[in-house]
């Protein structure tokens, strides 16, 4: 039996799998190019991200899937979806944490409205799982911010 696609859903769920995939090769990319005072930290801590969001993505887009639709896979369709924002250039240690940091804001609120839609729908396990990364959002942009104190 094929599942009818949940489309509010889907459509929500691939906002935030674009953004996710965004940000998640964003944070790749200054793991391998950040320098300065703060490296071995920053090295480490973009690793931890961006293992994370390897496996977010993955998830994410099972659970379009399950909803009966097509997940987005290519980097055109994320350029189409995605509020996040690719990076050119080599920005400084410090501009790659306050970008993150605005990405992370950004990726919370798309999982918050993955997350109103799931609440309407009556679909728990996309709730629980836009809940979720809410989570993590609000968790590596603190961790992230707090690089930038003192």
């Amino acid at each position: 039996m094929t599942a009818v696609p949940n489309t509010t859903i889907a459509d929500a769920a691939s906002r935030l799998l674009a953004d996710s995939y965004t940000i998640y090769l964003k944070t790749h990319n200054y793991h391998w190019n950040v320098t300065g005072p703060m490296f071995t930290t920053l090295h480490t801590l973009f690793e931890t991200q961006y293992t994370e969001l390897a496996l977010a993505v993955d998830e994410i887009a099972e659970r379009i899937r399950a909803v009966g639709a097509r997940a987005p896979g290519s980097y055109s369709e994320f350029t189409q979806l995605a509020k996040v924002s690719e990076v050119t250039g080599a920005p400084t240690a410090v501009e790659m944490i306050e970008d993150l940091v605005s990405d992370q804001a950004i990726v919370g609120e798309t999982a918050r409205a993955l997350l109103a839609a799931a609440e309407k729908a009556g679909d728990p396990a996309t709730a629980d799982l836009a809940t979720r990364r809410i989570e993590v959002a609000e968790k590596n942009a603190w961790m992230l911010r707090s690089h930038l104190e003192g």
